[in-house]
C-alpha cells in the first residue's frame, strides 16, 4: 500500500489513493496505522476513492477505527492531494464527504502546487435532536451541562459531524485531557461529540483547542473552527468573518448570511510518502 502522510494545521493524516471502495479491515489498519509509536502516526486514516456524485470521495477512519462524517483539514489535503498528483487540473472541484454530502472547493494554485484550499462546508445544523444531542430545541445556545459536578454551558453545531462549543477565560492553557474525554462521552451526546473550548479576543479572532471525537487532542480542527464561528455569531461574541486560532495554526471562518453556508479558508502541506 502506497501512502502519503499530509496535515492541515498539524492535524495529519495518512492518506490513501488508488482504492476502489473502502477496504473491509479499514477500522483495523487505521488503529494500527495511527499509532504513534508502533506505526506511521497520524490522526486519521484518509482513503480517496472513485464517486458517482462528486469529482472524489472522501472516507475518514479516527485513530481510534470509528469513522468521521467530515473533517475540514483532512478535505483540504485530499484536494491538495489530486491536484498535486495530477488526478485533476480543475482549481474548484467537488468531493464527495458521508456526513456532510458533496462539497465545493476551491484551489489556489502558486508555481503549480495548491498553497490554500478554501472549502463550502454547507448549511450548519443547529436543530438539537439532530446534531444530535439530547435536547428538544430549534437551537441549543449556552445550555448548562455538569461533568464531575462542574457546570459548563455549550452551543451545539452540527457541520456534517457534532459539535459543543465552551466559552473559556484561557483556551490556549485549558485542561484537555482531563474534560475532554468526559464531555465527549456525556448522555446528552447521544453519538459522542467534538468538544471545542474557545476564548474571544475581539469580534475578528478567537482561541481554540479541541477534544476530537474518536482521536483525542489534535492540533487543528476544520468543522470544530466552522463551529465555533457559528457559535460565536450565535452568542454575538464575533462578527460573521473572524480568525479562528488553533494550536497548529489559523484559520479564516466566514458565515455567509446569503446562502447561509460557512467557509473555510486555509493550507495543507504533504510531509513525506511511504510504502507499506
Amino acid at each position: 500500500m502506497n501512502f502519503t502522510k499530509m496535515h492541515g494545521l498539524g492535524n495529519d493524516f495518512i492518506v490513501v489513493a488508488g482504492e476502489k471502495q473502502l477496504p473491509d479491515n479499514a477500522a483495523q489498519l487505521a488503529t494500527d496505522l495511527c499509532n504513534r509509536f508502533f506505526g506511521i502516526g497520524a490522526d486519521g486514516l484518509v482513503y480517496i476513492l472513485p464517486s458517482e456524485k462528486a469529482d472524489f470521495r472522501m472516507r475518514i477512519i479516527n485513530s481510534d477505527g470509528s469513522e468521521a462524517e467530515q473533517c475540514g483539514n483532512a478535505i483540504r489535503c485530499v484536494a491538495k492531494y489530486v491536484y498535486d498528483n495530477g488526478l485533476t487540473n480543475q482549481e474548484e472541484i467537488t468531493i464527495e464527504t458521508l456526513g456532510a454530502g458533496v462539497q465545493k472547493v476551491q484551489l489556489t494554485i502558486v508555481d503549480g502546487n495548491v498553497q490554500t484550499v478554501r472549502v463550502d462546508m454547507g448549511q450548519p445544523i443547529l436543530n438539537g435532536l439532530q446534531v444530535p444531542t439530547t435536547v428538544d430545541a430549534e437551537r441549543v445556545i449556552e445550555h448548562p451541562i455538569e461533568v464531575d459536578g462542574r457546570e459548563f454551558r455549550f452551543t451545539a453545531v452540527s457541520m456534517g459531524n457534532p459539535h459543543c462549543v465552551i466559552y473559556v477565560d484561557d483556551a490556549v492553557n485549558f485542561d484537555l485531557a482531563t474534560w475532554g474525554p468526559k464531555l465527549e462521552t456525556h448522555p446528552l451526546f447521544p453519538r459522542k461529540i467534538n468538544v471545542e473550548f474557545v476564548t474571544v479576543n475581539s469580534r475578528t479572532h478567537t482561541d481554540m483547542r479541541v477534544w476530537e471525537r474518536g482521536a483525542g487532542p489534535t492540533l487543528a480542527c476544520g468543522t470544530g473552527a466552522c463551529a465555533t464561528l457559528v457559535s460565536s455569531v450565535l452568542n454575538g461574541h464575533t462578527d460573521r468573518t473572524a480568525t479562528v486560532s488553533l494550536k497548529g495554526g489559523d484559520l479564516l471562518i466566514e458565515w455567509n448570511e446569503a446562502d447561509n453556508h460557512v467557509y473555510m479558508t486555509g493550507p495543507a502541506a504533504e510531509v513525506f510518502r511511504g510504502t507499506l
